[in-house]
């Protein structure tokens, strides 16, 4: 398992350094005025180009060796088939990130196709919801499972997107997460799926070592994808494959990216805008607007990074706040239900507070 985090991170961090130095030119498409743009310069978008890479590269190493010297039994061409499916996603948000030009519905129709592909040829569903009677229906019924299965691939590339506002916060988001199923997936000795899980950890790594805190680099639309179908991909695979998790496990472990999608859809809903319009109103822009105080550096830019560095911890916290349980009560349904409630109520209350001005003085440093 080492070796592949090894693996991942070298092929990562030297792609995306190649990336920092020879692919500068498209980061002066990304506009000035766009709602969610934090930074000063021109930051190249395509780390999640490097995060490809190294997860690929691990990917295709664990099953080319021969011998199976990491001990994961993951056939070379099983490997290469999951990642030839996740290709139209990813490089459907790297395009994005290089011209700008490719409408919402063009990334969501590929991320669909993705998750088409990942259901159909690696034969996955989702058969179980932990409630009585509608199991039962789900398992006779194996079609209903795919659509399920396909509805969250298609979206959760999307839900990462939308938290990817600052320096390594959703890289980190992505960390825990993966580091989360990895832990589960050695208590039941899958160590396939952990070692699919750990190349996407150390790729993540290797991006971060560039992202932050120094914010040379962002992981653009297609890191987010590459997040959201290998994280969404190893939670269907966990629960179809061991009975003792829980299938409410993934849901809090990823409710962080997936509520703040749903509570954007609903907001905007009720504003009467269309969900795909670009805002600066979700909770971590929230955050940096009217908790994080403004640092005394030198100059604008080094001044606006210093406040972009500050943003994240208080959502890696935010999101520990169901990694954490999800880990804790992996196979346990109705204490893992109770803390996605707890996730949700907190959530609105948290960003009702910070949009009616009453933050609490010790949420300010």
């Amino acid at each position: 398992m080492i070796a592949l985090i090894v693996i991942s991170f070298l092929f990562s961090a030297v792609t995306v350094l190649v990336l920092m130095r020879r692919a500068r030119r498209h980061a002066r498409r990304y506009a000035a005025d766009m709602p969610q743009r934090f930074h000063k310069g021109h930051i190249p978008r395509l780390g999640g180009a490097g995060i490809l890479v190294g997860t690929g590269v691990a990917w295709v190493a664990s099953g080319v060796t021969g011998n199976d010297p990491f001990n994961l039994n993951w056939p070379f061409g099983t490997a290469l088939l999951t990642f030839a499916c996740i290709l139209p996603a990813v490089l459907g948000g790297i395009t994005e990130d290089v011209t700008q030009r490719v409408p919402v519905r063009i990334r969501l129709a590929l991320t669909t196709v993705s998750g088409v592909l990942l259901c159909w040829l690696l034969g996955i569903g989702v058969h179980r919801l932990g409630i009585p009677g509608l199991d039962g229906w789900l398992q006779a019924t194996p079609l209903v499972g795919a659509l399920i299965a396909v509805l969250g691939l298609a979206g959760l590339p999307h839900a990462f997107n939308i938290i990817d506002g600052y320096n390594g916060l959703a890289g980190t988001v992505a960390v825990l997460v993966g580091l989360a199923i990895t832990h589960v997936a050695l208590q039941l000795g899958d160590r396939q799926l952990a070692g699919m899980v750990v190349c996407l950890v150390g790729a993540t790594m290797g991006f971060l070592l560039w992202n932050y805190p120094r914010g040379k680099i962002f992981a653009g639309d297609g890191g987010a994808y590459v997040w959201g179908m290998v994280l969404g991909l190893s939670c269907v695979l966990l629960v179809q494959r061991h009975s003792a998790v829980s299938p409410w496990f993934p849901v809090l472990l990823l409710i962080y990216p997936v509520w703040e999608t749903l509570f954007s859809i609903y907001r905007k809903a009720a504003r009467g805008q269309s969900p795909g319009t670009a805002d600066a109103l979700h909770f971590h822009q929230l955050i940096f607007r009217r908790i994080v105080r403004v640092a005394f550096e030198d100059n604008e830019a080094r001044q606006l990074l210093a406040r972009n560095n500050r943003t994240s911890p208080y959502l890696w916290m935010f999101a520990a706040m169901s990694v954490v349980p999800a880990v804790l009560f992996w196979n346990n349904t109705l204490m893992l239900a109770f803390f996605c409630l707890l996730f949700a109520v907190t959530y609105v209350a948290a960003y009702l507070m910070i949009v009616r001005f009453k933050v609490p003085r010790w949420l300010r440093p």
